[in-house]
This record gives structure tokens, C-alpha cells and sequence, in this order.
């Protein structure tokens, strides 16, 4: 059984820790092409974008992220904001009555169907050459459309750009944490955009052109995770999706460890279902990194983290059975128990790729946080996210599984998001 667990353990231990050597890679080899555009930046053309708001019970959101979007450093008369009310029960659709006579709103109203069917009602009356989302609850820098047309612009065959997401003003350490986490997912995916390799295309602020649903179609419900799905779609069509460091958007993010645990059920059901739809991707080389690294580690990630915790969870009981044995035959010798002696510490290469392993993570989150031009250094929040996401993460993680293998449907947990959010 020893040996069986070791093999396993290695195989995930060396997986996990080439996947971040990859990136840091990548990374040294790229960094020059890491560019930040200056406050006045200028674009050899403005081409007309869309803006698509979908609401559902966003009366207390709203305002701030509508505030957002016509502060927007961009011509007025090539900027159209849609906001779509997806049959909201609270204010939502009074409160967005205020923006009837502004010549850059227009705003929608539609029986309940899903965040999908919101967006496909935008599409539906779309006339411009770009065209993107912003969720609800979330907010964008002024500066943030023209550094992703600039990225359109450096490259005629980019069809999608996504933002860097930025956990706005934490409050708590779960919300500090996420920061943290947010931080080493917009290097993960800058890395990714260089290797083509990005998945998912996510609702705050990613800018598609209009040509991706002319010829693939519109979105869909995928399970409740229609920003992973469509990036999928447009991976097996072959397009191309970048990602723009310095197009700031901040939201957010749940404030405790049960509404966490709700988003991320959500979110890992989606990947699992998803994977599953889009299988035929696993493995393949002319789906170049997205096949043969992105999917892949995605799995090595979920089964590795739930592999480690029943580790630990089994040597923690383990350790105590031995130690109340150790008690019934030696009587009770507290400087026998709990005597220490470096002859049992472990110095297997176990240990090392462990503590490697590690140090690619901090070192992830430090580059992370340089690219997103944040003034903080090393701080023990790097810490706490490795610890607190040990913790819960296999326990969402299972879940998810639990839920994709019977095949149950996780919207519920999308409805008590915002119901919590929005408390």
C-alpha cells in the first residue's frame, strides 16, 4: 500500500510542480512581451463595442457598475451599453429605468431563463464590431476597454481579450485570500494567452469581436458556467484568446467560507460537465496546449488536491492511534510521547518536491501581483491562502465530483450566490 501511495503521490508531486516550471518559464522567456499601456494611450482606430450588463437582482450593484462602464475612457459614440434585467424580483428594473434617455443605454427586460439567455438577447440586437460582458457586481478601470482594443489591435487573428479580475477593497481574510488567489490566476492566464492555451473567458470584462457568435453561435447554458463553455467552443474552432494584465476589473468577492464554497462548488461542476462535453479536446495535439496542458492539468489539480488532503487526513488519525497504542503500553510519558528526534524527520525527495512545489506557488503570486502593477511585496496572506484553500478546497472539490457524476444540477448554488450577495 506504501508504494502504491508513493507512486501516486510523485506522479502528482512532479505534474503539478512542471506545470509551474512551465509557466515560470514561459514567463522569463515572455516578459518583454508583457507590455503596459500609459494613462494616455492612443488607438490607431476606435472600432464601435457593446457592453452587455445581464441582471438578476442586482438592485444593490448596479448603479456602481453602470457608474463604471460610462466612466470609460472611450469615444461616446462608438460605446453602447446593454443592460439586460433577467426577470429580477427586487428593484432591479425600476432602478434601471434612470438610464432610459441616456443615448448610450439600452436596456432590456425578459422573463427569468438564465444568465445565457440574457447575453443571447444582447447578441440578438447587437450592431457593433466588438462585443462583451460585465457582471453585475462588478466594476472596471477607465482605462480598461482601450488596453484591450490596444491588444486587439496588435494582432488581427485575437478574437477574444480577458481582463485582469482584481478583488475589490477586502474586508476579511477570506476576501484577502482571494486576492491572493485572483493575483496567480492573471499570470496563469497570461501565460496561458502566450501558449494559447486560456479556457474560459470570464464574465467581467471579456471583450469577444462579434464575428465569434456570427460563425459558432450564441452562448449557451453549459451548466451554468457559459464563459468557460464558449472559450472551449472557440479553442476546438482554433481561435485565438489573449489576455490583457494592466484592463483592470475589480469585483466582488464572497465574504465567507459557505459562500466561497457555494461559487466554487459551481464553478469546478461547470469545469467537470464541461470537460466531459468537450472530452474529445483530452489529449489531442491539434488542440495544441489547451488538449494537451490546460484540461489535463485541470484534472491533475482536482485529483491531487483531494488526493493530498486524504493524506494528510489519514496520517493526522494515524499519528493518534499510534499515540494512544504508544499510551496503553508505556503508560502515560509525556517525554516519550512527544519527544522529538530529527532521526524521524522526513528527508525523502517527498519533502522536497513538497516544499518546491511551494515555493513555485509564492512565486507565482509575487509575479501575479507585478503584473497587475500592485504595490505589496511578500506578505503572510500568501501563507494563509495556501493553508485555507488546503483545508476547504478538497471539500468543494468532492462535492462537485458528487454532483457531476450524478449529473445534478448546480443551479441552486448560482441562486443562493446572489441571493447571499445581494443580503
Amino acid at each position: 500500500m506504501d508504494s502504491i501511495y508513493s507512486v501516486i503521490f510523485y506522479v502528482f508531486a512532479f505534474i503539478s510542480v512542471y506545470v509551474q516550471m512551465f509557466f515560470l518559464v514561459t514567463f522569463l522567456q515572455k516578459r518583454k512581451q508583457i507590455v503596459y499601456s500609459p494613462d494616455d494611450l492612443k488607438l490607431d482606430n476606435y472600432p464601435t463595442v457593446t457592453i452587455m450588463v445581464p441582471c438578476y437582482n442586482e438592485e444593490k450593484t448596479l448603479e456602481k457598475t453602470i457608474k463604471s462602464l460610462l466612466s470609460l475612457d472611450y469615444p461616446r459614440e462608438k460605446l453602447k451599453i446593454f443592460i439586460i434585467d433577467d426577470g429580477s424580483r427586487d428593484n432591479t428594473w425600476n432602478l434601471m429605468q434612470q438610464y432610459n434617455n441616456n443615448p448610450n443605454i439600452r436596456i432590456f427586460h425578459k422573463e427569468n431563463g438564465g444568465k445565457h439567455t440574457a447575453l443571447n438577447l444582447g447578441l440578438k440586437n447587437l450592431e457593433s464590431e466588438f462585443v462583451g460582458c460585465l457582471d453585475a457586481d462588478s466594476f472596471v478601470h477607465p482605462q480598461a476597454l482601450k488596453r484591450i482594443m490596444k491588444t486587439f489591435e496588435s494582432n488581427d487573428k485575437i478574437m477574444a481579450v480577458a481582463p485582469s479580475i482584481l478583488v475589490f477593497n477586502p474586508k476579511n481574510i477570506i476576501q484577502t485570500v482571494q486576492r491572493v488567489e485572483y493575483e496567480m490566476a492573471n499570470y496563469v492566464k497570461k501565460m496561458l494567452g502566450f501558449i494559447g492555451g486560456i479556457h474560459v473567458t470570464p464574465g467581467p470584462f471579456s471583450i469577444f469581436r462579434k464575428k465569434v457568435f456570427d460563425e459558432l453561435g450564441p452562448y449557451r447554458k453549459a451548466h451554468n458556467t457559459e464563459d468557460q463553455e464558449i472559450g472551449l467552443r472557440m479553442q476546438e474552432h482554433w481561435y485565438k484568446i489573449d489576455a490583457c494584465p494592466d484592463a483592470y476589473v475589480y469585483t466582488n468577492s464572497p465574504d465567507s467560507i459557505m459562500k466561497l464554497h457555494r461559487q466554487r462548488i459551481r464553478w469546478i461542476y461547470g469545469f467537470i460537465r464541461n470537460l466531459i462535453d468537450y472530452r474529445r479536446l483530452l489529449f489531442k495535439k491539434k488542440y495544441g496546449a489547451v488538449g494537451l496542458l490546460t484540461l489535463p492539468s485541470g484534472i491533475v489539480s482536482i485529483i491531487g488536491v483531494i488526493f493530498l488532503f486524504l493524506t494528510i487526513t489519514y496520517n493526522f488519525f494515524k499519528f493518534i492511534i499510534d499515540k494512544i497504542i504508544q499510551l496503553y503500553t508505556v503508560g502515560l510519558n509525556f517525554n516519550h510521547i512527544f519527544s522529538f528526534d530529527w532521526f524521524f524527520f522526513d528527508t525523502k525527495i517527498a519533502l522536497f518536491l513538497s516544499i518546491v512545489l511551494y515555493i513555485l506557488v509564492i512565486v507565482s503570486v509575487m509575479i501575479g501581483r507585478n503584473m497587475t502593477r500592485e504595490k505589496r511585496t511578500f506578505s503572510f496572506t500568501i501563507i494563509y491562502f495556501i493553508i485555507i484553500y488546503a483545508v476547504v478546497a478538497p471539500f468543494w472539490m468532492l462535492i462537485a465530483i458528487y454532483n457531476a457524476i450524478r449529473s445534478k444540477e448546480s443551479s441552486w448554488t448560482l441562486e443562493v450566490e446572489r441571493r447571499a450577495r445581494n443580503n
